[in-house]
């Protein structure tokens, strides 16, 4: 028996796959629309986690900016993803992301200032 993989289909459904994929299940797969799990539907922990080349095909960069998105926090469909051009996503995925500044936490007001009493009231 041949090596296979378990991949996830787009109604959720685990299906057992043999290598080597069909042309059309391996593009689905890199771009994002199918996931490959393990057998009980478990995310498949080996997957690569570095970005493709800067030559690498739109479907490579769809399906990484799909994954990295989700580690990002900011989850992109692979619809989404697939109307981009490569040079936005590139642009927006291809880099670490910036680290967002933390900003620091207000002074408090001292007691009895002009900061926490409140306007007076303008009289006729």
């Amino acid at each position: 028996m041949g090596d296979s993989i378990h991949v996830k289909g787009e109604g959720g459904a685990v299906i057992k796959m043999d290598l080597p994929l069909p042309e059309a299940i391996e593009h689905r797969l890199s771009k994002g629309y199918l996931q490959r799990v393990n057998v009980d539907g478990s995310p498949y922990t080996d997957a690569p986690t570095t970005r493709p080349p800067v030559n690498a095909s739109k479907a490579d960069w769809v399906g990484w900016s799909v994954a990295e998105s989700g580690r990002r926090g900011t989850p992109i469909t692979p619809d989404a993803a697939d109307a981009l051009t490569k040079q936005d996503l590139i642009e927006a995925y291809g880099t670490d992301p910036a680290p967002v500044p933390e900003e620091p936490a207000p002074e408090p007001v001292p007691e009895g200032s002009e900061e926490q009493t409140a306007p007076e009231e303008p009289t006729e």
